[in-house]
């Protein structure tokens, strides 16, 4: 089994185990589009209790990446995806963070 194979094993099991109904196409096309990022432990994961790296999360992949305007409905959108993730989750996989809010935002087109 290959790394990412390891990796989208470990995302797969978290979309279940929160009960995400998120599609392993989505899932599969962030991991992707993360890179080797998703090999580094702290770069795999977000910190739903830093308003510094929820500042980036917003920066470059709400605004960056999927092309919204900045504004309050980001902020809700990033609250709501750490609430579906659990906020005592130590574990937020990033891949899995990302593919909740394109899903928010109907945005999984992007990562087919």
């Amino acid at each position: 089994m290959s790394q990412f194979d390891e990796k989208m094993a470990i995302y797969k099991e978290a979309v279940a185990d929160l009960k995400l109904h998120i599609s392993d196409e989505l899932l599969t096309g962030v991991a992707k589009g993360l890179g080797p990022s998703i090999y580094l432990a702290d770069a795999s994961l977000v910190s739903g209790s830093d308003p510094e790296e929820l500042a980036r999360v917003k920066k470059n992949f709400l605004v960056g990446k999927l092309g919204l305007t900045d504004g309050p409905e980001l902020d809700k959108a990033i609250q709501s995806a750490i609430d579906a993730m659990g906020s005592s989750n130590r574990n937020k996989h990033r891949a899995v963070f990302y593919a909740i809010l394109a899903k928010h935002f109907g945005k999984e087109s992007m990562f087919k």
